[in-house]
């Protein structure tokens, strides 16, 4: 499902449910040692999604840990992004040399918790959830902000190194096309000394009781 979201050379693998009993990978253990056991299982069926993505670039298995800022360390010469929720987990992984940064994300079809919606639009970002909530009601347009933001974010922090809050995001939707543009608010130097990020572009999938996006550079 994921990969209708992605440009050619990207390899991404996705699953639907866990493996009863499945073990953490040697090397990550330590990662989910305290974690409850949805979240370890999640967290098991979403790491070999991603080394099962790896290896059809050619990369060997072994433990993807995370950094500093909590994010996947991918081998040389790779970008990649995980995602998971309830019922849904997923890896997506590329050469450098087709991209420069990738965010999937993906969230269960169902409004924000309530006042959620409140701490996580920009400026303009209700009025225009509010007018797509009138033309297709069927959409929980607040949760696909929502996860488009998380998309974006992971974009961002690989290459800027920074934190980027919701409100520094600014939201313009094409419901018809299925598509997301993203306008940063704030400094978006990188730490590569590319172009600085000032808007991305994304797209967006409503299938199975869920919300997916995605936003590629």
């Amino acid at each position: 499902m994921i990969e209708r979201l992605l440009p050619e050379g990207v390899v991404a693998v996705e699953a639907f449910g866990d493996i009863p009993g499945e073990r953490p990978f040697p090397g990550e253990e330590d990662l989910i040692a305290k974690a409850v056991e949805v979240r370890r299982r999640e967290f098991v069926t979403a790491r070999r999604c991603a080394r099962e993505a790896l290896a059809r670039l050619g990369h060997p298995p072994a433990p993807i840990r995370p950094g500093p800022g909590r994010d996947p360390q991918w081998p040389t010469g790779v970008i990649g992004s995980i995602t998971h929720c309830r019922g849904f987990r997923a890896a997506a992984v590329a050469p450098r040399t087709i991209l420069t940064g990738m965010g999937i994300d993906a969230e269960p079809h169902e409004p924000l918790p309530e006042g959620v919606q409140e701490s996580v639009t920009a400026p303009g970002e209700s009025e225009m959830l509010t007018a797509l909530t009138v033309a297709s009601p069927g959409v929980h347009w607040d949760r696909l902000l929502f996860s488009a933001k998380e998309s974006v974010y992971k974009v961002w922090y690989p290459l800027t190194g920074r934190w980027l809050g919701f409100e520094e995001a600014r939201l313009s939707i094409d419901p018809t096309a299925g598509t997301f543009s993203v306008r940063l608010l704030v400094d978006g130097a990188r730490r590569d000394s590319g172009p600085p990020l000032i808007r991305l572009a994304g797209r967006f999938l409503v299938a199975r009781g869920l919300v997916v996006t995605a936003v590629v550079l």
